[in-house]
């Protein structure tokens, strides 16, 4: 079948949602770890729950519209079901059976000096610099499991380079 796919000109990629226990860890993370900025909150007292749109600092702020959160590209929505935080059952991150969703990533400019800060925050680690068959990347987890992958882009032609060769 062979479409025109100009009539999905304009469509965009606006956020990727992960579901949190407690915003009072997560938020934290995602600003002060990551630095995140909160762009949206979004609160649904009828169905208990709450959204909140990051993004990352570099970015132009946003005008906080629901037009803009809505069609602005790479947000990360968090989405909080209120009373999950009483709840001791963990998220799932995907990366356990069965398999499903595996991780965001995230680029950074000084990888090493970048997991350098992580570990002194006491970030838990998947994967630390060095280990693995790709040594030059690292996962990272947020405080209810899920997996960050962290990138230096200006190593990635050499590493995805030499793992494309050896397979």
């Amino acid at each position: 079948m062979t479409e025109d796919l100009s009539a999905t000109d304009g469509y965009v990629l606006t956020h990727t949602m992960l579901r949190i226990k407690d915003p009072a860890r997560a938020l934290p993370f995602y600003e002060q770890v990551l630095g995140m900025r909160l762009v949206t909150r979004l609160d649904f007292e009828e169905w208990k729950f709450s959204l909140y749109f990051l993004q990352p600092r570099g970015h132009e702020p946003a005008d906080g519209s629901l037009t803009q959160t809505f069609s602005r590209p790479g947000l990360l929505e968090l989405t909080h079901n209120w009373g999950s935080e009483e709840d001791d059952t963990p998220m799932h991150s995907g990366n356990e059976a069965p398999k499903g969703y595996g991780h965001i990533c995230i680029a950074v400019p000084d990888i090493a000096a970048a997991c350098a800060r992580f570990e002194r925050l006491g970030v838990t680690f998947q994967k630390r610099l060095g280990e693995g068959g790709m040594k030059e990347i690292a996962f990272i987890r947020d405080p209810d499991g899920y997996w960050l992958e962290i990138v230096q882009p200006d190593q990635m032609e050499a590493v995805l380079g030499r793992y494309r060769s050896a397979t």
